[in-house]
């Protein structure tokens, strides 16, 4: 049963690699404070997902589907 589980589950993120392509996430840098005045700043980066990974972690999700059904 947890064999199926996370085959499942490593089969929809690799779908899911496919599908997006990458992954964006916000960053704060600095933050400074002048008496009552605050300042922060965010850097918005994305990590790009290789096709070849997502395709990998697809592959690896069915042998362990496979393997399970022994």
């Amino acid at each position: 049963m947890l064999k199926k589980v996370v085959a499942v589950i490593l089969i929809a993120a690799g779908v899911l690699g496919l599908m997006y392509g990458k992954v964006s996430y916000t960053k704060e840098k600095h933050q400074a404070k002048v008496g009552p005045i605050e300042f922060t700043l965010k850097d918005k980066q994305s990590l790009a997902i290789p096709v070849w990974a997502s395709v990998g972690v697809i592959v690896l999700g069915v042998g362990v589907l496979l393997v399970g059904r022994k």
